[in-house]
């Protein structure tokens, strides 16, 4: 059930990512594969959920799909726990590009991707969170953030 309607911000490029964000209107809606959750905290068992998603159209580029964020440890990238975020598919990111990871081949989290001489660093964008430090060969860079769907509260 809609818990609101739904707001749109699309990231701009060639900004951080926490000042990318710009709200876009719900128009021109298109659908996308929604494809379950991801970790934004502990990271979790990668499932598929195999359900769909309406976006504007300009959200959506040649592989894009979407994943319901929990937890927050992006919450300085202003991405919080219950956000709907937008994936452009990707194999591969750029040192501080935000993320969706799979460690393993079995779990998937979302965090800032440091290249760095010893291996990987996942670090969150929360400060109260420690990084996750692990060797190139155990991640698998899955996609990156190109957006996110937030549902605003209706006001009573």
């Amino acid at each position: 059930m809609p818990r609101g309607t739904p707001e749109f911000l699309n990231r701009r490029p060639n900004l951080p990512i926490a000042e990318s964000w710009e709200t876009i209107p719900g128009d021109n809606l298109i659908e996308i594969p929604f494809l379950g959750q991801v970790s934004a905290g502990l990271p979790i068992e990668a499932c598929l959920d195999g359900d769909s998603l309406h976006v504007p159209s300009r959200m959506v580029r040649r592989n894009t799909y979407a994943l319901r964020v929990r937890g927050d440890s992006m919450i300085d990238c202003n991405i919080f726990d219950g956000d709907v975020i937008i994936i452009e598919r990707q194999e591969s990111a750029e040192n501080g590009e935000t993320a969706v990871v799979m460690i393993n081949n079995q779990e998937v989290t979302l965090k800032k991707l440091y290249i760095e001489r010893s291996g990987v660093r996942l670090q969150p964008a929360n400060a109260s969170m420690a990084p996750i430090y692990l060797k190139n060969s155990d991640i698998q860079v899955l996609g990156l953030v190109m957006g996110v769907v937030r549902q605003t509260e209706m006001a009573a």
